[in-house]
């Protein structure tokens, strides 16, 4: 498995990255998957919001991302509480 380069493990860090995809209360759907894919065709970098509440704790959080990841065929770069942010790894 290829490394992640040090330029994308900063930026996926970076405050400034907006959310462009949430996920509710009904939690990770096909339409989430979707709509990574479809981001991930155009954009480096795609950060994920989780609502608080759809997981119990932070075991959920994580495998609801990483479903997200393996479904999207991307890379979860980085992780913080309900907050994810996926490479197209490109």
């Amino acid at each position: 498995m290829n490394s992640i380069p040090d330029r994308i493990l900063r930026q996926s860090s970076d405050p400034s990255l907006r959310v462009t995809v949430r996920i509710g209360k009904s939690g990770s759907t096909d339409a989430i998957v979707a709509e990574l894919e479809d981001q991930l065709k155009t954009r480096e970098l795609v950060k994920v919001k989780a609502n608080r509440g759809i997981a119990g704790d932070s075991q959920e959080r994580d495998a609801i991302f990483s479903s997200l990841a393996s479904e999207s065929k991307s890379r979860l770069v980085f992780q913080r509480g309900n907050v994810a942010v996926f490479w197209s790894g490109k």
